[in-house]
Order: C-alpha cells, then sequence, then structure tokens
C-alpha cells in the first residue's frame, strides 16, 4: 500500500500544478503579478526534474587488450555531471579477461580493484538505483570451449556478491558487435552535441578495436526500410533507435576479425606460415594471437609496400560474394552510403598507430588526417630495417615495431578499398571530444551508459 501511494505522488503534483496554472494564482520569486509570471518561462519539465536525484552509470569495457571501468553521472536532463574536476572517472587493468582463458575465477579477480574504485565513486545511497554493466568485446568473443561463458559466470557472481550496485545478469554478456558500434556512435555524437539533429547532421564512427572494427552512421529512413535484414551471420544490418526522444536508422556492423590485431592474424593466414612481405626487414620471430601462433619474418629482399598491399587485399576478401549492391568487404553489406556518411570519426588503433606513424601529434585529443597519409607513411615504413625504424619513428612502441608496414598498409586498404573512402577525403582521427571545456574519451561506453540511465529514468516521458 506504501508503494502504492508512493506511485500515485507525481500525479497529484501535476494534478496541483495545472490547477494552479489554470486559475492563475502562480506569482514568480518577485512576486510578479499572475500575468506577468505567465509570460516568462514556466518549466513544467523542469519542475518535475526537479523531484529526480541525479543518476550514475558504472560501465565495465572488457577488451581484448585490457578491461575498464567509467564512471559517468548525470543530472535529469541527461547532462554529464563532474566527478570530481572530470566528467568520469576511468581506471584501467592489464591484460583482459580473454588472457585468463584457462582460469575463470582469475579473470574474475582481476576485476576486483575496479569494481571497488567504481563503487566508491558513487554515494551510498544511491548505488542501489545505479547500474553497474559489463560488455566484452572482439577478444572474449573469439574463446572456444565455452571457456567465455565460464568467466563471464564468475563475473557476474563478483558482481553480485562484492558490489551493493543494481546488478542483473543479463547486463555482463560479449556485446553484439552492432551494440558496441551503437554505443560508439551514440557517444560521439552526444559529446558533440548531434544528437537530436537530422541525421545528414551526425557523424559516421569507424571504431578500429583489437579484434574487430566497427562502422556506424544514420541512414534515412527510406534505406532503412529497403537494406537488407541480416548478414551472413545472422547480425541485423540496420537497428532503429530512440536516442533522448530522437529516433535514428542505424547501419551498425562490427567486422569480426579485421581489428588492428586480428587483422595481422589474417594477413599471416595468407602468408601461409611462411615469410612475409609485412614484416620490415631484418626481423624474425613470432605472432600470436587468438591462441594460434605464426611465424612473423621478413623475405629476404625485405618489406614491401606492393606486396604487402596485394596480401593484405587478399585477407580483406574484396572478391568475396555479396548479394547486395554497395558492399564492403568480406561479403558485407556497407549501409548504402549517404548524408550520414559524410563526416567520418576514426577512432582506437586508427589514432593510435597515427600517432606511432607521425600522422597527428601525440599530444592532441583529435586531429584531421586523410586516408592518403596512412599511404605515404606505410611507403616509408616499409622501406625501413627493423633496427632503424625507431630512428625514422621515435613514437612507435616495441611491440608494434615489427608490424609497423603491416599496421600502415591495413589502415589504409581498410579505409579506401574496403569502406570505400576517397583516399583525400578529410577526415578526425579522435581519441577525446571536448565537452564544457573538459576532454571525455570517445567510446561506446557512455554510449552505454546513456542507454541505461536514461531508460531506467523513463527521460522521453519528460519531453514535451
Amino acid at each position: 500500500m506504501v508503494k502504492q501511494k508512493h506511485q500515485l505522488m507525481p500525479l497529484f503534483t501535476f494534478s496541483c500544478i495545472l490547477f494552479l496554472l489554470s486559475t492563475g494564482n502562480v506569482l514568480d520569486a518577485a512576486g510578479a503579478e499572475p500575468s506577468q509570471a505567465l509570460n516568462r518561462k514556466f518549466s513544467l519539465d523542469g519542475i518535475l526534474r526537479s523531484e529526480e536525484s541525479e543518476k550514475y552509470a558504472v560501465i565495465f569495457d572488457a577488451g581484448s587488450t585490457g578491461s575498464r571501468v567509467h564512471v559517468f553521472r548525470f543530472d535529469p536532463n541527461m547532462d554529464l555531471l563532474r566527478i570530481g574536476q572530470d566528467f568520469e572517472f576511468y581506471d584501467k587493468t592489464n591484460p583482459g579477461l580473454s588472457s585468463y582463458a584457462d582460469d575463470p575465477q582469475a579473470a574474475a579477480l582481476s576485476l576486483k580493484p575496479l569494481l571497488q574504485e567504481g563503487q566508491a565513486v558513487v554515494p551510498e545511497e544511491l548505488r542501489p538505483q545505479t547500474p553497474v554493466k559489463l560488455g566484452a568485446t572482439a577478444g572474449l568473443r573469439m574463446l572456444k570451449n565455452g571457456a567465455s561463458d565460464e568467466i563471464l559466470q564468475a563475473v557476474r557472481d563478483l558482481f553480485k556478491n562484492e558490489s551493493s550496485l543494481e546488478y542483473k545478469a543479463e547486463w555482463v554478456s560479449i556485446l553484439e558487435g552492432s551494440e558496441e558500434a551503437s554505443d560508439m556512435w551514440i557517444a560521439i555524437n552526444y559529446l558533440s552535441g548531434r544528437i537530436g539533429k537530422p541525421y545528414p547532421d551526425t557523424i559516421a564512427t569507424v571504431d578500429l578495436g583489437g579484434g574487430s572494427v566497427e562502422m556506424t552512421y544514420a541512414i534515412s529512413e527510406e534505406n532503412a526500410a529497403n537494406a537488407p535484414k541480416f548478414s551472413n551471420d545472422g547480425e541485423a544490418y540496420v537497428h532503429e533507435k530512440y536516442i533522448l526522444g530522437t529516433k535514428y536508422h542505424l547501419y551498425a556492423y562490427s567486422y569480426l576479425y579485421y581489428g588492428q590485431l586480428a587483422a595481422r592474424a589474417e594477413i599471416f593466414k595468407v602468408s601461409r606460415n611462411s615469410t612475409n612481405p609485412c614484416i620490415l626487414d631484418g626481423y624474425h620471430g613470432f605472432y600470436t594471437y587468438g591462441g594460434e601462433t605464426y611465424e612473423a619474418s621478413s623475405p629476404p629482399s625485405g618489406s614491401s609496400f606492393k606486396k604487402c598491399r596485394q596480401v593484405t587485399l587478399k585477407a580483406l576478401k574484396l572478391d568475396a560474394p555479396c548479394e547486395h549492391e554497395k558492399c564492403t568487404f568480406n561479403g558485407t553489406w556497407g549501409g548504402g552510403g549517404g548524408e550520414g556518411q559524410e563526416n567520418v570519426y576514426l577512432a582506437s588503433f586508427f589514432f593510435d598507430i597515427a600517432i606511432e606513424a607521425g600522422i597527428i601529434s601525440p599530444n592532441v585529443p583529435s586531429a584531421s588526417a586523410r586516408p592518403i597519409d596512412f599511404k605515404r607513411a606505410a611507403r616509408l615504413a616499409c622501406v625501413t630495417k627493423y633496427e632503424d625504424v625507431k630512428t625514422v619513428f621515435p613514437n612507435v612502441y616495441d611491440e608494434d615495431l615489427p608490424y609497423l608496414c603491416m599496421d600502415l598498409v591495413y589502415e589504409y586498404s581498410l579505409l579506401v578499398y574496403g569502406f570505400g573512402l576517397d583516399p583525400f577525403k578529410k577526415v578526425t582521427l579522435v581519441r577525446q571530444i571536448n565537452y564544457q571545456n573538459s576532454l571525455i574519451g570517445a567510446a561506446w561506453p557512455l554510449g552505454s551508459a546513456i542507454d541505461a540511465v536514461s531508460s531506467l529514468t523513463n527521460w522521453r516521458m519528460y519531453q514535451y
């Protein structure tokens, strides 16, 4: 009975407000006449929202290279609020969950310090209403023999037993590729102030992770109606999304095995465990990914841009059968193009490799570039000996040294031959976006938080 009375309170408050409005008995704070007060902006929306408390969300990104926790705080208008000096709390740990394929309990325990830190950010009285979610991406998807299921169950047990946050078993899962892609699109467009605008004014996103690459952009309602329903792997191409009151049709697709690290393995498969023209001259070693090991050695003639591109294009499977028009690669429909694809942001490994290759400065949150810039850097990398690469490219991480030619050729080929971008098209490489004079990471967890919190608070019911 108490619960029923509590549910009736908003209706009672709403009725009282309507009564006051109808009788004109409303004075502003300065005691103005009713007619003057009513001529000023009277925000019923604001009154209703003032009874709502702020909201938090704790989002875990279990990627192929590491696990990260993000904590976001929102006001009732779904604007981000600061947590200390920043608009999010963030921490990370390495390696990723997929590195614990033989020990699910160790995988879960690797998250415990992050869980404790994330929960401590949330006020104690708000924790039971604060969602905690974990999305595992490409690395965990590719584990075999039920290892991923065992790891996820161990994480569910950790969240249930070691946290007072709002928890549901289905909130700990392997993200569908389209979910990851859509959430990334939401995050970038939210931070850029594009949510609520017509689809031609939104930003297309290409997120190059370790195990997969996601492309997402908004398409017209007409194109959505005529789009193919499912890909060859049974995943939907187009998704209808209501984001903070605005409907969008999103082409959102995840190309599994074509992330930066997974693509190296695909390129090695083409060379059939022999020397590979993408490996820098003078390097002889092995590359391990997804439990498989490949020979990573340069041929006697050294690395070659032309030959590396030939091998890379075979790995992309550009000639794979496709039943639709405007396909990308590996037999996949590319969304048909359109105005929603005019403004393109490239994230994650695109940004990292661009820094390593000297295409952009390492000290910027985002920068403009063109696909041709990756080609020019690749040509230089592919004629550089392994022993000299640190001199020519001082920003390259040691673990990436042998693969710099391969990585640059792959990223150029992916953009131009795979996704069909003009080599001279200006794109934005992005790691962070300026939001109210603060830099926020451009990543899918923010999109996931927006979706979780707005649905829990019935955000759309407050819109005019």
